[in-house]
Formats: C-alpha cells, sequence, structure tokens
C-alpha cells in the first residue's frame, strides 16, 4: 500500500516509541552533522587567529551553510568514498567553494567523530540529570508524606520488623542519589579530544604552524574552550581512551539496576494492593480480565533498565581491544551502544517520574496486613511485660511458643486468621498484663527510628543534591503509550 514506506523497514522503538525529543534529537544525523560542521569552522577560525592564511570571507561562508546540511549529497558521497567524514567535507566544501581548501585542515576524522561524541556525551548527561532530579524530588515528597505510616518489612520477602512506607522510599532515594552523583561526576570528568592529529601526537599541526610548538598547544586550547570545554585530554591516540565510554555508560548501567529494584519493589507491592502506580481511568490492565490492574509502567521501566545494564558489555569490550593507537572495530558499536544508553535511560527516568508522581497508598490494607502479622512479632514484648509484672521468662516463653505454633497453624493450615491474640487472652497466666495489650500491639511502637531517619536523611542528603536543579523541578511527564 503506498505510504506505507516507513512501517516496511526496523524503526528502533527506543525513538518510534518512548524516548522525549530531545534525547532523540542529541544523538541525531542533523546535530551530529551540524555539529562536525561547528567544529571544522572552530578549527578554521582558531587556524587564523594564530596566524595561517584564512580569510573572514572563508569562515563567514562555513558559517553560513553551518545547518543546511544536503543530506542527499552527503549518502551519494559516502556511496562513492566509502568514508563517512569525507563525505561531508565534500558535502560542505560544494557549498563553501572559497572555503573548500581549508575545511578540515590538518586535522584528522576523529577531530570531528571524537570531539562530537563527547559534545553528545556531555548534552545527553545534561538531559538526563534533570529528569533523574526530579525523579528523586518526587520521591522524596513521597517519603515525606509517609514517614510514620507503619507497614510490614520484608527480608527474603517474607514479613519481618516494621518499618514505615517513607523509610522504605528512602531506601530507593539512597540508591538514587549515589546515581545522580555518578552521572554528574562522569559528566563532569568528560574532556575534549581537541586537536590531536591522526595518531595524536599533532604531528599535521606542527608542520601546519612551522614547528611552533606553542601554537600548536594554543591552538588545541582556543578549540577545545569554544566547544564549551575546560580541558582537553592531554594524551589521546587516534582517539580519546574508549575507557571514557566505559565510565559514562557504567553509571548509566549503574542507574539501570537501580530503577529495576525499585520498580520491582513496586511491583510486589502492586500485587499485595499496598502500593500502586498510577492507572488512569480509561486504561486496561488485561485484554481477558477486566479487573486487573497491571503495574504496567513499573515493568516498562525493569525491561529497559535491563536493556541498560545488558549495554555496559559493549564499551567494555570495544575498551579492550582497541590495539595500539585504535582500531575501526569500535565504531559501528559505539554507534548503537552510545546513543542506545543514553535514550534508555532518558526513557526509564519519564516513566520513572511519571510513577512516582502518582503512586497510590492504601493504608488499610497495609494495616490489614500489620494486623495478621503483628502478633507474631509482638511475643518478645509480651514476655517482657510478663516478667515486669513478675512471671518467669522461660515459663513465659514456652507459653507464647505453644499458643504461636497453635495460631500459625490456623494460619497455615486451616487458611484462618492470627488468632494469637485471643488464645493470650483467653489464657489465665497471662492475666496480669492483658490491660496493656493494646498498648504491647500498637504498631508505632515497632518501627524504631524510621520517621526520624527519613527526616535527617531528606534534609541532610536529599534536598542539597536538588538544589542546583531547583529551577527544572516544575516539569510534569504525561506518558502518551
Amino acid at each position: 500500500m503506498e505510504g506505507d514506506e516507513e512501517f516496511r523497514k526496523y524503526r528502533s522503538p527506543l525513538v518510534s516509541r518512548y524516548a522525549s525529543k530531545e534525547m532523540a534529537y542529541n544523538f541525531s544525523d542533523k546535530k551530529k552533522f551540524t555539529t562536525w560542521r561547528k567544529l571544522w569552522i572552530l578549527l578554521a577560525r582558531a587556524e587564523k587567529e594564530l596566524g595561517l592564511p584564512i580569510t573572514d570571507a572563508q569562515i563567514q561562508e562555513m558559517e553560513s551553510h553551518a545547518e543546511d546540511i544536503d543530506f542527499a549529497m552527503a549518502a551519494e558521497e559516502e556511496r562513492k568514498l566509502r568514508h563517512d567524514v569525507m563525505a561531508h567535507v565534500h558535502t560542505f566544501a560544494h557549498c563553501c567553494p572559497s572555503a573548500a581548501p581549508i575545511i578540515h585542515l590538518g586535522a584528522t576524522s576523529c577531530y570531528v567523530g571524537d570531539n562530537t561524541d563527547l559534545i553528545m556525551l556531555r548534552d545527553g548527561f545534561d538531559i538526563l540529570l534533570p529528569k533523574l532530579a526530579r525523579v528523586i524530588d518526587r520521591l522524596a515528597n513521597f517519603a515525606d508524606k509517609y514517614k510514620d505510616l507503619p507497614t510490614l518489612g520484608f527480608t527474603h520477602y517474607q514479613p519481618a520488623q516494621l518499618t514505615t512506607v517513607g523509610k522504605r522510599g528512602c531506601l530507593w532515594l539512597q540508591d538514587l542519589a549515589m546515581d545522580m552523583r555518578n552521572l554528574q561526576r562522569a559528566r563532569d570528568d568528560l574532556r575534549f579530544r581537541g586537536v590531536k592529529g591522526t595518531t595524536g601526537t599533532q604531528a599535521s599541526f606542527l608542520q601546519l604552524f612551522q614547528g611552533d610548538h606553542e601554537k600548536v598547544e594554543e591552538l588545541d586550547k582556543k578549540v577545545t574552550e569554544m566547544a564549551g570545554f575546560k580541558k582537553a585530554y592531554l594524551v589521546t591516540g587516534q582517539t580519546y581512551s574508549r575507557k571514557v565510554d566505559v565510565d559514562c555508560l557504567s553509571s548509566l548501567a549503574s542507574l539501570g539496576s537501580t530503577v529495576h529494584k525499585i520498580c520491582t519493589d513496586i511491583r510486589l507491592l502492586a500485587n499485595l494492593k499496598e502500593i500502586e502506580e498510577p492507572f488512569e481511568k480509561e486504561q486496561i490492565g488485561s485484554s481477558a480480565m477486566p479487573y486487573k490492574r497491571n503495574p504496567m509502567r513499573a515493568e516498562r521501566c525493569c525491561s529497559l533498565a535491563r536493556h541498560l545494564v545488558a549495554l555496559m558489555a559493549d564499551p567494555l569490550q570495544t575498551a579492550s581491544v582497541q590495539w595500539l593507537e585504535r582500531t575501526l572495530d569500535d565504531s559501528a558499536n559505539r554507534r548503537i551502544s552510545l546513543p542506545e544508553s543514553f535514550l534508555t535511560a532518558d526513557i526509564v527516568l519519564s516513566t520513572l517520574q511519571n510513577i512516582t508522581e502518582g503512586l497510590v497508598v492504601y493504608p488499610k490494607v497495609i494495616e490489614r496486613h500489620i494486623r495478621h502479622e503483628l502478633p507474631f512479632m509482638a511475643t518478645e514484648n509480651i514476655i517482657m511485660a510478663m516478667v515486669k509484672a513478675g512471671g518467669n521468662r522461660q515459663d513465659c516463653h514456652e507459653k507464647i511458643r505453644v499458643l504461636s505454633q497453635e495460631a500459625a497453624a490456623v494460619v497455615k493450615q486451616e487458611g484462618g486468621d492470627n488468632d494469637l491474640l485471643a488464645r493470650v487472652q483467653r489464657d489465665p497466666y497471662f492475666t496480669p498484663i492483658l490491660g496493656q495489650l493494646d498498648a504491647l500491639l500498637d504498631p508505632s511502637t515497632f518501627i524504631g527510628r524510621a520517621p526520624q531517619q527519613v527526616v535527617r536523611f531528606l534534609s541532610e542528603e536529599i534536598r542539597p543534591l536538588l538544589e542546583p536543579f531547583k529551577s527544572k523541578m516544575d516539569v510534569k511527564i504525561e506518558l502518551e503509550l
């Protein structure tokens, strides 16, 4: 059928289905190749300032054509030349005839390729960091709101001592705060490849400047600063070290593991009906079971977070096989692994923000689950109260042990409710403390310092982390799919 051409070839769902416009643009051909042109302009400008015979008219001609790329011509040139950079040099030269002789002067392909990648990595982090800050902000509000609400803690996914809903949120927040620091550090550690020549020795530029080492260093410094970087790597081969990619993508993979853990917790709690992700009024949970409310957003996060973690293997292996000054077996891999890592992290954070902005808590369900388990957890308190009333600890322990086993049999074998409390009340042995039982079973006495920990953690560790992103906090996420 006419008009369905775009549906006849594979389209990455990372872009067609999920990613934000800004992250999709960051790794687009338009951004990539206009950045190449801007880097050629920066190089020409710096070379002119340092005395090479380049005119203002040539630079103005290049600047006037920085954005209007003839992609069809570039594709045709690449088919003929089998070289993407030279294809774009020819395409740029076609519309800049007077500047043609000085485009790419002294440079190697990696001057535009690697420096553009570093710009995209930096800009990718700049897109992700405010998104991560918003997720942390929403979860911090959640933790503060529910800091006093007792809930069953779980170890081994078996009921354990009580905690609070807010304190559990702080466990999630602590991991996200580590990710925030990792991403910020990886972003701030990025340097420019700069102007280094074919094997990183700057030999071509030393020749251009007739052996003037100071001018070669100044050229590197000027271009680096004009590109918005404070520093360039002092030594490179033909490429910047591929361990830089390892560093960047490992921070994203680590974020992926955090998100997977958080969203798995939300899925487990959804099964218990204690907490649910947002659910639209007309949303369908299952095509066959109309009553279902599946945690599909958390499931999407887990699904994509696995991909984000798995992508980490690519830069590790790529860095390990870069022979001597470089081999080209990094190129095809990096075209996929670098953009996909940032696109995946972008989608995961947008989805998680949507989840954390609309988490629904069901206190009555949480309370019912506590009531089922608390009598067992309160046995130590009952023993202590009996000892204070003059009882013998060993006798009391044995009484409670027997009654607990009987109550457990009712729960596990008969499917009944936990009736340990009723058994204690019926046993004359416990008459001295019957008046204290309600106080001994008050859930708020089982949560330790959880509320105080939440307050201190949010104030000392989370709020200061968010301070640089205050102006970007109000963006809300609406998920289209």
